[in-house]
């Protein structure tokens, strides 16, 4: 059941404030009048630039902006996101961290006034706290001579370590941001060989968000469940003690903590979404996390996590699209890529429909089978015209289409794109709407990830997005986008799913393997219906989302 939320925090209002408004209020009435009377008299619009108010006019018969980039685009967008994004970062430094946005329809959801200020505030964090600064140096030696945790420190850090494919890596990286967030701990992240290259620096300032090398616990990328310093471990070791979370203290602590949220954890590491475990965490000054799930739906069960949560997140159901446009920024070499392909291939189109087709290996069903699941469900759904199998495309020849849609395919297996292609390219449509399919090339001489890092943020800005169930690609492609996906169903039994699709609730992406315990009720239950935000997801059975 969802409690009482708590009022949001609101800022001290000075009492002096009222004539300070007052004073203003007088200057901006009498001043452009004195100055209307005066000989040689500055124009109102002159007065305003003077003193730093920008005056845009646009008249009726003025042409109106074109939706893609234009020649001039930090001129003509919001390109720090309703305040998202921080201004003090170098353009040149990070050109997909401005531009990228500019590729998509402007999205509907704004951050809340809240979740900016708290952003600065980590920024500000990150800047004292950081790798670096003094502060991060004296961390870590205490960390390298300490069996135990050393008392309260005046930074707490959470390191993220990678695990499983790049789409799995980046939603367990927003949610692991997010917790960072609302612990008020330094987000680092243990760069893998093959994340080497990809991102830009999420963060202003000099402070990097990589862990840096030399760090005193060796061999993060072997973490596994079971691991001697994992969560789970120190509590069936009594090495850390719950019974009276509160009166816990943190010299009693071990230094740190491996917190083990994979898609293969237990019951005990399982209880990182207990309320009193939260408690005695935030005792520990470094948690070690390994995850390849998005797991931003179990904080919302922390009851401490719930109010500033809802702060943070007004509709919930925006929560990695905010925290994903903030936290990944694809580096000017991937940059590079994204916008040559975007603007050869995708810019001249009206609408853009991406396609991402991911095949289970534990269900397979044959290629052709799977293609027409995806045919039926852009037909039934009428995302794409249907095809007349007597006309050849050549025959149809309607002046009335004037629109123009293009279908990205993205996927290992090039044999869809390839029989869509020839689906539209042999027949024409029954509207006679011209249909382009498009599909990204392979990898060549690139890194795998950075071949799916431009996959993704071509996803992103497509219009529509169909994508296969399970798949964090393309949860990170529509999450990005801002658009609720129709979600193809998984096989069952080898056998296509029946409905073919289905209209997403949220554009969430989906906790594949929640908690099976529900420590309000101490017992195992259905977290689905714990609170009003959380759904069961469409793709996965077991699995939770968030839904406003």
């Amino acid at each position: 059941m969802d409690r009482k939320l708590r009022p949001l925090p609101q800022p001290a209002v000075r009492s002096a404030a009222w004539p300070v408004g007052l004073l203003v209020a007088l200057c901006f009435t009498t001043l452009p009048l004195f100055l209307a009377l005066s000989p040689g008299r500055p124009t109102l619009f002159d007065l305003w630039q003077q003193i730093g108010i920008r005056v845009a006019v646009h008249y009726d018969d003025e042409p109106k902006p074109s939706s893609e980039p234009s020649d001039s685009p930090l001129e003509s967008r919001d390109i720090l996101l309703g305040g998202l994004l921080s201004p003090d970062v170098s353009e040149s430094t990070c050109l997909s961290r401005y531009l990228s946005s500019l590729y998509r329809k402007a999205s509907p959801h704004s951050p809340s006034p809240y979740l900016v200020s708290r952003l600065r505030k980590y920024e500000a964090l990150h800047r004292r706290c950081g790798p670096g600064t003094p502060l991060y140096d004296k961390s870590v030696r205490q960390l390298a001579s300490a069996h135990t945790s050393m008392g309260l420190a005046e930074c707490s850090y959470l390191v993220w370590t990678p695990g499983n494919h790049l789409g799995d890596r980046m939603v367990s990286m927003a949610s692991a941001f997010l917790y960072a967030l609302l612990t008020r701990r330094v987000f680092l992240v243990h760069m893998a060989k093959d994340m080497a290259g990809l991102f830009c620096e999420p963060f202003p300032g000099a402070s990097s968000w990589e862990l840096p090398p030399g760090f005193p616990v060796h061999n993060l990328t072997q973490l596994r469940r079971g691991s001697e310093h994992s969560y789970g471990t120190l509590l069936g070791a009594k090495k850390i003690s719950d019974e009276d979370p509160v009166g816990v203290r943190s010299e009693s602590l071990p230094s740190y903590a491996y917190l083990h949220l994979a898609h293969d954890y237990q019951l005990p590491d399982q209880r990182f979404f207990c309320d009193d475990d939260q408690t005695v965490l935030g005792k520990v000054n470094w948690l070690l996390l390994r995850s390849d799930l998005y797991f931003a739906p179990g904080l919302f069960l922390v009851p401490q996590f719930e109010d500033e949560l809802r702060w943070m997140f007004p509709a919930t159901d925006t929560v990695f699209h905010h925290i994903g446009r903030y936290l990944f920024h694809p580096s000017n070499k991937v940059w590079k890529m994204i916008q040559g392909y975007y603007t050869s291939y995708m810019a001249k189109f009206d609408e853009k429909i991406g396609i991402q087709i991911t095949t289970l290996a534990g269900n397979p069903v044959s290629t052709e089978a799977y293609f027409n699941q995806i045919a039926a469900c852009t037909s039934q759904e009428k995302i794409l015209p249907e095809v007349d199998p007597k006309v050849a495309s050549s025959e149809k020849k309607e002046a009335a289409a004037t629109s123009s849609k293009a279908v990205l395919v993205i996927s290992a297996q090039q044999e869809y794109a390839e029989r869509l292609k020839s689906m539209y390219y042999e027949h024409a449509t029954v509207t006679g709407e011209p249909v382009s399919v498009l599909q990204p090339p392979g990898a060549g001489n690139q890194p795998q990830n950075h071949k799916v890092l431009v996959e993704m943020f071509l996803l992103s800005y497509c219009d529509v997005s169909v994508v296969s169930g399970w798949s964090t690609v393309g949860y990170v492609g529509h999450g990005l986008a801002g658009v609720s996906p129709w979600l193809l169903l998984p096989p069952t039994n080898q056998t296509v799913a029946h409905p073919p699709c289905v209209r997403a609730m949220s554009m969430e992406p989906c906790f594949h393997a929640p908690p099976t315990y529900d420590c309000r009720a101490k017992t195992n239950g259905d977290l689905g219906a714990v609170l009003r935000c959380l759904r069961r997801c469409e793709d996965v059975d077991g699995g939770l989302k968030l839904f406003d």
